[in-house]
């Protein structure tokens, strides 16, 4: 029996709710398997900082570093003001636990659920590997002459080589390890000082990996690719804000954000997985939420604590699931949460 201990932050709105369904399609594993997990449930989120004023403190933060990985359910409430849970909680984790690595696979599941009809599953595969802790995500700039007529707001995107060679290495590393061909994404024709380190650094590790075949695309082509011939990729590395946005590109062209799943990496450190959906207030509580995302983001962590095919029992039974149109309502479907939570349980 292999045991893991994870911390659980529920979030708000529908974080509790799609959470529970992850935490039971666990625990349902763990029967099946030689696996075994502990869960300690955190209150961080909208609740606890209104009744506090608290979002994330160092103690909390010194105990999460004990757990082998952390599962996130949503933040997110309209009663806070928009940002203050999403850096506080969201980005603080990632940036305090140095999760440079950005996982955000690109995988449809059913051809109904993708916009482009004459696509399917063998065409949308694909794994966006993204720089998670510098660029324009990185919080450095300021005002000068603010809220006067001569204002001027300045936002710098950082990139350093170490945060650069790491990232690209990564990705490199596990081309090499699913024998797909490796893509950088970038800008390099305008942020020529930026995006020329991506270069010269993509190339220099290429030496390392002989075997990995690769390419450049840069951003703007990158969108219309993914649009018309999604197939051409296997894996992409490219920069914090350009691997935010076409990964939310690539979570239509799955399906929508009720199946994307995102997994915040620290490859020698505590890893963060959650579904991309955020908290959707305006059905907390209803069990309509679909809780395929995060049970999805349950599968992506224990393939990242090193258990592949106990992961692909769990992303195989939600496929299984939504073929045979056994989805929540929100999806088209008559299930209710905790209903597509017992199925894919049963599928197990």
């Amino acid at each position: 029996m292999t045991d893991y201990k994870l911390a659980v932050l529920p979030g708000d709105g529908i974080g509790p709710e799609v959470s529970a369904e992850a935490i039971k399609v666990l625990e349902k594993l763990a029967l099946e398997t030689e696996l075994g997990f502990d869960f300690q449930e955190f209150p961080q989120g909208a609740d606890h900082y209104l009744n506090t004023g608290e979002l994330l403190s160092d103690e909390t933060k010194a105990d999460l570093e004990k757990y082998d990985a952390i599962f996130l359910g949503a933040v997110g409430d309209p009663r806070v003001k928009p940002g203050v849970l999403e850096h506080g909680i969201l980005l603080d984790l990632r940036f305090s636990f140095d999760q440079y690595i950005n996982l955000r696979p690109i995988r449809l599941l059913d051809s109904r659920f993708t916009p482009l009809k004459d696509k399917g599953p063998e065409d949308i595969d694909f794994m966006v590997v993204r720089e998670n802790t510098e660029g324009l995500y990185a919080g450095a700039g300021g005002f000068l002459k603010k809220e006067t007529e001569h204002e001027v707001a300045i936002q710098e995107m950082i990139n350093t080589y170490h945060g650069v060679e790491r990232v690209i290495d990564y990705a490199y590393q596990y081309a090499a390890d699913t024998g797909g061909k490796l893509t950088l994404c970038d800008k390099s024709n305008v942020l020529e000082y930026s995006h020329d380190l991506w270069q010269r650094v993509f190339k220099e590790k290429s030496k390392q990996y002989p075997g990995v075949d690769r390419d450049h695309i840069l951003v703007d082509a990158m969108t219309m690719k993914m649009v018309r011939n999604p197939e051409v990729f296997d894996v992409v590395v490219t920069c914090n804000m350009f691997g935010d946005i076409i990964t939310d590109l690539g979570a239509e062209l799955q399906g929508g954000m009720g199946l994307a799943v995102s997994g915040n990496i620290n490859p020698d450190g505590v890893s963060m997985f959650e579904p991309v959906h955020g908290s959707a207030p305006d059905i907390a509580g209803r069990a309509k939420a679909n809780p395929a995302a995060a049970i999805l983001a349950a599968a992506m962590l224990v393939d990242v604590l090193g258990h592949a095919e106990e992961s692909a029992r769990i992303e195989n039974a939600v496929g299984q699931a939504l073929r045979l149109g056994m989805q929540t309502a929100d999806m088209g479907g008559r299930l209710s949460t905790d209903e597509f939570g017992d199925y894919i349980c049963s599928l197990l």
